[in-house]
């Protein structure tokens, strides 16, 4: 799967999504893009899964009809995030097209 990194998602995570393609939004240029025009150009550009620390995106989006997932961190904190590498990589595997998943990311 080709999966897009938001602003706040730590570098490290993609560690745990081996076999995937990890690209982020600022090296494409849109770092400076709202929510729904970032999700139309990934959709766009053909990525699969957007990785996002905005856990407010499904209430700003229709992701209704998407063709790309929406996978949201609960924390920006790659401490804590670290711990949840695993879970993160399960919820980018099981995405579906227009879902969300927020993985909750918790001190362990």
């Amino acid at each position: 799967m080709r999966v897009l990194f938001d602003n706040g998602v730590p570098r490290g995570v993609a560690a745990a999504l081996r076999g995937h393609r990890v690209e982020e939004a600022r090296d494409h240029g849109w770092d400076r893009l709202t929510n729904g025009a970032l999700l139309d150009a990934a959709e766009a550009a053909g990525f699969d899964v957007f990785i996002t620390t905005d856990r407010n995106l499904r209430h700003q989006q229709n992701l209704a009809g998407r063709t790309m997932a929406v996978v949201a961190l609960s924390k920006t904190s790659w401490p804590l995030i670290r711990n949840h590498l695993s879970t993160i990589a399960s919820a980018v595997a099981a995405a579906a097209p227009g879902s969300f998943t927020e993985v909750d990311v918790r001190a362990t």
